[in-house]
């Protein structure tokens, strides 16, 4: 081998011959054959441990460190402080030495730079001097993989720690369950709160405290939540020891190790007073939106009772008081129904009848007080005396065991009384629900004043309406009935009118008519005209166009500024059993005549102008013979015309309908097509129905 310096000891020897007892014997050795060795080699010789072999490993972790110096000089002083006696213990007892893992850091590094971690070994060898063999290997890149790991793996434990401290601190219930998801411990308020024992709630036995509606749902989100393998968040209600019903919140995540769930934590909260907040405000909302959505006030009270059921009730009444609060002292307590509601599965009263009850009552008293008035008794067996009759035998028939009487006060006075039922499945009503109650009528009592001033305003132009129309006459032979239906839409008197009445010469008039425009002067004007058609009438046996024409000449005098339209004709008896219509139309929609077999035409015979313009003509007439049994129909526009429809096709249906009634009592065919056909409420309706005897 020729001489090498890097390889070549201080004394100036080209090679080591390597041998003896306690060392490393090799006989003569070429050190080149450790240069390309991927671990790192290198060899010292003497106490001062100096270094006369790197191989090219060595030299690329620890740098090009000159031969013939301590090899310690390469290293930081903590390095030489550490390992520095190993170095003396092998070369004095010959020990081979193995370290793993161990951190070193290189004198030439910089303050910045990692520190670095190599497994190493250290063994003794002898020639002429005594030396160390060094092998070490780099794992600075799977130390920090290991530690990188280490921390992950802290930090997990310390989140869980810190995630089952919280929970234990903050939440009413844990629980934990296997992997399969079947509870097997539970901390906390789950027995104190439902009675249950650990026996009773483990596996699935929790859900038996459980709400009965509520089972499904829950038990179908859990299994989805596990098949998921993603965090859960439910709301059931709980049975509590006392046998009440609580919402709780219920949230759980699944504890991972290694990719596999070992398994769940879970909390559960009772929300139930969020949960109360919540439906309170879901409640106003809707109470207000229903309010303003409508404008009679039977359709509000109406959307009123469909909010409360079944949100508070099971079942509700609305009771409207006509008074109104001006209820004279000692007079009897009348309430009129126009709304009910109830869940589904029980009967629902119609929303109409009147009750009645005493001054003295318990209903009476109760108004009187202006406060909401709750019963509690055995199932179908409600107090008598202190609720209308209806309410009463409703509340007997569902077997229910609570009710809430609830005044309503609009503007100082009450205006109606709503009742709320509960069955004995639901318990009564607790004072939160009576307090929201009477929060929904107060949260829309705005609504409720405008559309009890509109009622009340109505009802006082619907009584001068029918004050100013006279009920039509009581005959042996001839059968009359009228009727008139205020717009639902209209608040004052309209120009709608009939009128019958017995001619000294024996034949009965009907007459039917319409003044335009809606309000107080339309009812002076129709009244005007209706008392001046009378007295032409009567004072001159002169056919109906005759009449009319007389009359479109009077106006001109004593209401230049009224159009009308109007039906007038005499029913009479020419010869026994022989029955004929005569009449005259003046702008008005013709008279219909259906027979008792169910055939109806329109009688357009004698059609005029329009009453209250100029008209210098005579006025037609017409004769029609009535069939025996026969209906003869007046009727004003609002019956018919409905918006976007022409006036032809509502004729036709009123036609087809009042066929089809042609032979029920006279009274129900009136009613069957106030009740039957669409109206469409913008305009009042007025009708006179005469009915010839046989048929």
């Amino acid at each position: 081998m020729g001489r090498n310096p890097e390889k070549a000891v201080a004394d100036g020897t080209g090679g080591l011959a390597m041998g003896g007892a306690g060392g490393v014997g090799m006989g003569r050795l070429a050190l080149e054959a450790f240069d390309p060795a991927p671990v790192a080699v290198a060899l010292t010789i003497g106490p001062e441990h100096r270094l006369v072999y790197a191989n090219h490993a060595y030299r690329s972790l620890v740098g090009d460190f000159p031969l013939g110096e301590p090899i310690g000089e390469a290293f930081s002083t903590v390095a030489k402080r550490e390992y520095g006696d190993l170095f003396d213990r092998v070369l004095a007892t010959g020990e081979t030495v193995s370290l793993v893992e161990a951190p070193v850091r290189l004198a030439a590094a910089r303050v910045a730079d990692p520190e670095r971690c190599f497994s190493f070994s250290l063994s003794r060898f002898t020639h002429e001097r005594p030396g160390v063999l060094v092998v070490a290997v780099d794992v600075t890149e799977q130390v920090a993989a290991v530690r990188r790991a280490d921390r992950v793996t802290e930090e997990q434990t310390r989140l869980r720690r810190r995630f089952e401290s919280l929970v234990w601190i903050n939440a009413q219930v844990v629980w934990v369950t296997d992997p399969a998801g079947q509870v097997v411990e539970s901390h906390g308020g789950w027995e104190r709160i439902t009675g249950q024992t650990p026996e009773e709630f483990r596996g699935d036995g929790w859900t038996r405290a459980l709400h009965p509606d509520d089972v499904e749902a829950t038990l179908r989100s859990w299994e989805r939540t596990r098949r998921e393998l993603r965090p859960w968040h439910h709301v059931y209600r709980v049975r509590t020891r006392d046998g009440e019903y609580r919402h709780f919140e219920v949230r759980s995540a699944p504890v991972v190790e290694d990719g596999v769930v070992v398994e769940w934590i879970g909390t559960c909260f009772d929300i139930e007073q969020e949960h109360r907040d919540r439906q309170r405000r879901a409640l106003l909302d809707r109470a207000a939106a229903a309010a303003t959505e409508q404008t009679a006030l039977t359709d509000i009270f109406a959307a009123l009772a469909d909010v409360l059921v079944p949100a508070l009730a099971d079942g509700c009444g609305v009771y409207l008081l006509p008074d109104l609060g001006d209820r004279p002292a000692g007079a009897p307590v009348i309430a009129r129904r126009i709304a009910t509601a109830a869940v589904g599965g029980l009967p629902r009263k119609p929303p109409s009848g009147d009750e009645r009850f005493s001054p003295d009552s318990a209903f009476a008293r109760a108004l009187a007080r202006r406060r909401p008035l709750q019963r509690t008794f055995p199932p179908g067996r409600p107090p008598v005396d202190l609720l209308p009759k209806t309410t009463a035998d409703w509340l007997a028939e569902t077997g229910a065991t609570s009710v809430v009487l609830m005044p309503v006060v609009v503007d100082g006075a009450v205006a109606a009384v709503v009742t709320g039922a509960r069955r004995g499945g639901r318990g009564p009503m607790d004072p939160d629900d009576i307090a929201l109650m009477r929060q929904i009528f107060e949260h829309t009592h705005d609504a409720l004043s405008g559309a009890v001033e509109f009622y009340r305003t109505q009802q006082v132009a619907l009584a001068l309406q029918h004050g100013l129309l006279a009920e039509p006459p009581e005959l042996s032979d001839l059968r009359i009935v009228a009727r008139y239906l205020a717009s639902p839409a209209a608040a004052e008197v309209g120009g709608d009118w009939y009128d019958s009445f017995v001619l000294p010469d024996g034949a009965t008039v009907v007459a039917i008519g319409d003044v335009a425009g809606h309000d107080l002067a339309a009812a002076v004007d129709m009244s005007r005209l209706r008392n001046m058609l009378r007295v032409l009438t009567a004072d001159r046996l002169a056919p109906p166009g005759e009449i009319l024409r007389r009359l479109n000449d009077a106006m001109e005098t004593v209401a230049p500024d009224a159009t009308a339209t109007c039906v007038l004709a005499r029913v009479e008896e020419p010869e026994p059993g022989r029955w004929q219509f005569n009449y005259a139309v003046a702008g008005h929609p013709p008279p219909l005549l259906v027979t008792a077999g169910g055939a109806g035409r329109f009688l357009e015979g004698a059609s005029n102008p329009l009453l209250g313009f100029p008209f210098e003509q005579e006025y037609h007439s017409a004769t029609e013979s009535l069939p025996p049994g026969s209906t003869l129909l007046l009727y004003t526009d609002g019956l018919v015309e409905h918006p976007n429809e022409h006036l032809d096709a509502s004729l036709e249906r009123l036609r087809r309908q009042a066929a089809g009634l042609a032979r029920r009592p006279v009274a129900h065919l009136c009613d069957g097509l106030l009740d039957e056909l669409p109206i469409a409420g913008t305009d009042d309706i007025a009708l006179i129905a005469v009915r010839t005897p046989g048929g």
